[in-house]
């Protein structure tokens, strides 16, 4: 029995390799009865006609699941559009890392059909709301899987700001910026810049200096449904930028707020049912398997 009878398909496909990826599962998923819309990206890039297409809103209404073809960037375009459908990803891995796309290409006939079939492993993930408020108006949003960055954009100088979590003060911070990362972030530019490995079942948010100019600057792990202020310095020389999940950004002057919150619709993943998430850790980030005796 099929759990899912429609499956979008959304994706980047930047290779042959994708395409072909692609144009297998269409044709597999199409031999196993169900019905398939692709995004009307896929649908151009493919010069497919014969398949129904539709935006992603469309898509986000209308199917029950959603495969993503591509990398972990793919899935996170794909998380925040789908997000507010309450539709669940599934990761067809076609990137480099893949911590967001568990099935690799030769993979998809086994682990695809399991999971048609209701053996699957279903996970909560939530995403960050964000605001830039000037005078007292929102000026910019957007909202992340993986991190809210505050950096300095094209010009490599400090930024001052304040930041207060639930209306307490934190601190003043002369440094490169900030990143505020969900435990879907952490294996990401979080990582990168020193933060901790959060498991994804954690209901917390981590906040990492960027090259702080006081040494004791650390990370700062806080609850999920956190209220985040930061308030743009009015000394800074730059602009500073707001980058969620490294695909949409704002652009913030001196005196700015940027709030930062617990976004109310959380996203479902589906992973096979061999998944987990120290095994991926190991094989993505290089840890050592077991000792040899």
């Amino acid at each position: 029995m099929t759990t899912f009878k429609s499956i979008g398909l959304v994706g980047r496909l930047s290779s042959d390799k994708a395409r072909r990826t692609t144009e297998q599962l269409i044709a597999f998923l199409r031999s196993k009865q169900v019905s398939v819309m692709l995004s009307t990206e896929l649908a151009h890039t493919l010069k497919i006609n014969s398949v129904p297409q539709g935006e992603e809103k469309d898509i986000g209404t209308t199917c029950d699941l959603v495969i993503v073809i591509g990398g972990d960037g793919s899935m996170l375009g794909a998380a925040r559009a789908m997000a507010d459908h309450r539709v669940p990803l599934l990761g067809v891995n076609r990137g480099r890392l893949g911590f967001l796309t568990d099935i690799m290409p030769h993979e998809i006939e086994t682990k695809v059909t399991a999971v048609l079939e209701g053996e699957y492993l279903s996970e909560s993930r939530f995403l960050l709301d964000m605001v830039v408020v000037r005078d007292g108006k929102p000026i910019g949003h957007g909202d992340a899987l993986n991190d809210v960055v505050l950096h300095p954009g094209r010009y490599i100088r400090m930024i001052e700001f304040e930041l207060y979590i639930d209306d307490h003060f934190v601190y003043s911070q002369r440094s490169d910026g900030l990143i505020v990362s969900t435990p879907t972030g952490s294996t990401a530019y979080a990582l990168s810049g020193g933060g901790p490995l959060m498991h994804p079942k954690l209901e917390a948010v981590v906040l990492v200096p960027l090259n702080a100019h006081t040494l004791t600057s650390r990370p700062i792990v806080v609850a999920a449904d956190s209220q985040i202020r930061l308030i743009i310095g009015e000394e800074n020389s730059t602009y500073p930028h707001i980058t969620c999940d490294g695909q949409t950004h704002v652009v913030t002057e001196p005196g700015d707020e940027v709030h930062i919150s617990l976004k109310p619709n959380r996203l479902t993943l589906i992973h096979p049912r061999d998944h987990d998430f120290y095994d991926t850790c190991r094989t993505k980030l290089g840890w050592a398997s077991h000792l040899t005796q």
